[in-house]
């Protein structure tokens, strides 16, 4: 059976009175989420939903997100999942350019899903945190037969570049992502009990999170949006075992005032992804709460694991690791042509995990894939061991007089300094040399520095081209719905002295 949703029918059968998904005091066992799961599949069958057609959700992480997805694959339809923050605007852009058929909101949502539903002319269906509650037709309780290349997931790219594009992942790309994760990166078994703070409607939290927990068993316990103090209670109430996030909620976790008190013994693996997380924020956050935190690399388009430091092999701080089972990956120049150690070039990736290719975008699905190769934009080096470390998204580099900065690596320097939590570099304009190093910095509570003397704590660090010349202190910098800082959302600003 290749229906992604088989994985939660085999589960049902082998540990159907284990909790798999909490929320809180609400705890739904298997047996119970896939009873649920199949009413809903029955529902879209009623209402005229089949195989190959695409139904939405916007939700946050809540037991009605798992219940509606694995109910649309037991259908047999696409899911398209969407960030329940999005307006009414936004939702029908996904709803028209999926060619949706219906879509399920979420009750604590506002009226986004219903008037953009109206706008487009298909059901906007509103439940409930816990999912729905009226239902009809008869339950499917064996997934619809689905072909190895059929999409499973309409997952939509941030749109960084433009207008958001749908990344088609497979029944096979999403199967074999977790199954990889579950065996090779985490060692998931029915005993562990999985932090769900993540969202599922981003790619690492559905294949990380919940699609590895659903293969084995695991307990999934969800954290609706994130808070850290709510998270360091959720990983003491609930024994959790395996934390998964981005970078901001390690520092997040790491700079509470509750961190110093929190007991953290259960932990045994922490993953980070989404983006590079510093240095000084992992060593930070191991010598608080005595764990290993493994760094690793992915995106919507590669389902999304590609790299990873792995279990049993050298951990190297600073590094995604080196290519996961049944992916590979290159660093190249400007012609494809494969590098050496250490140069800078282009990541490349192909694999079972990389996507079918963009929705409706032959042109797009093109020039992103090309000999097999997935072209992801971000720069990185390869060091003598097979160790990917990544320099900076290609579009992100700043040019400075004719010399390439990358952000990160300004950024780094900045997260070394005690008072600062949180640093964005940006280029800026500059009539002379095209642009300037500029860098937005939050403070951690109760800290607080000069521009001027963070400025020069940089400059005694790094080349004189690099360090920043104009720094702007705020309260916190623009996040993805990850966590994930965004630098193209930092917006120049008069120095701050």
């Amino acid at each position: 059976m290749t229906n992604l949703a088989a994985n939660l029918v085999a589960t049902a059968r082998r540990h159907g009175d284990r909790p798999a998904v909490r929320l809180d005091e609400h705890v739904l066992s298997y047996e119970q989420l896939h009873a649920s799961a199949a009413a809903v599949a029955g529902d879209l069958r009623e209402r005229g939903i089949k195989p190959g057609d695409r139904v939405g959700l916007v939700f946050p992480n809540v037991p009605a997100f798992p219940v509606l997805f694995y109910g649309a694959l037991l259908a047999g339809a696409v899911v398209v999942p969407m960030n329940p923050l999005l307006k009414a605007r936004e939702v029908e852009y996904y709803l028209s350019d999926s060619g949706m058929s219906l879509v399920f909101g979420w009750d604590g949502g506002g009226d986004a899903v219903t008037e953009a539903a109206a706008s487009v002319g298909i059901p906007g269906v509103v439940v409930g945190a816990m999912g729905p509650t009226e239902l009809s037709g008869e339950p499917i309780t064996e997934p619809v037969e689905r072909a190895e290349s059929d999409t499973a997931v309409l997952l939509y790219t941030s749109g960084t570049t433009g207008h958001p594009k749908g990344a088609e992942l497979t029944h096979s790309n999403m199967a074999s992502n977790a199954k990889m994760s579950v065996e090779t990166l985490f060692e998931v078994t029915a005993d562990d009990v999985v932090m769900g703070c993540l969202p599922l409607f981003h790619v690492f939290g559905l294949t990380c999170a919940l699609n590895t927990s659903v293969l084995v068993g695991a307990c999934l316990t969800l954290l609706p949006r994130f808070d850290a103090g709510k998270a360091l209670e959720i990983i003491q109430r609930d024994q959790v075992t395996i934390f998964e996030g981005v970078p901001t909620m390690y520092a997040g976790m790491l700079n509470h005032p509750d961190a110093d008190s929190a007991d953290m013994h259960t932990l045994r693996t922490c993953a980070t992804g989404g983006s590079a997380m510093p240095v000084e924020v992992l060593r930070g956050f191991e010598a608080k709460f005595d764990c290993h935190v493994l760094e690793g690399y992915g995106l919507s388009e590669t389902s999304p694991v590609a790299s990873f430091n792995q279990p049993g092999y050298e951990r190297k701080p600073g590094s995604i690791g080196f290519p996961v089972r049944g992916c590979e990956m290159r660093v190249v120049d400007e012609d494809g042509n494969e590098l050496g150690i250490d140069e800078p070039g282009e990541i490349v990736i192909r694999g079972e995990n990389v996507m079918k290719g963009y929705w409706g975008r032959p042109e797009a699905t093109a020039e992103a894939i090309r000999d097999g190769w997935f072209h992801t934009g971000d720069i990185a080096t390869k060091d003598s061991d097979g160790y990917f470390f990544i320099v900076d998204r290609k579009k992100d580099m700043i040019i400075r007089g004719g010399y390439n900065v990358y952000p990160r690596e300004v950024e780094e320097v900045l997260y070394e300094h005690p008072a600062v939590a949180e640093a964005a570099v940006i280029g800026v304009k500059h009539p002379e040399l095209g642009e300037e190093v500029g860098a937005a910095v939050a403070f951690k509570p109760g800290q607080e520095v000069s521009a001027d003397d963070l400025q020069e704590f940089v400059k005694e660090r790094i080349a004189a081209y690099k360090y920043p010349r104009e720094i702007w202190i705020v309260p916190e910098l623009p996040k993805g719905p990850t966590g994930k800082i965004l630098r193209r959302e930092v917006k120049e600003m008069p120095r701050t002295s």
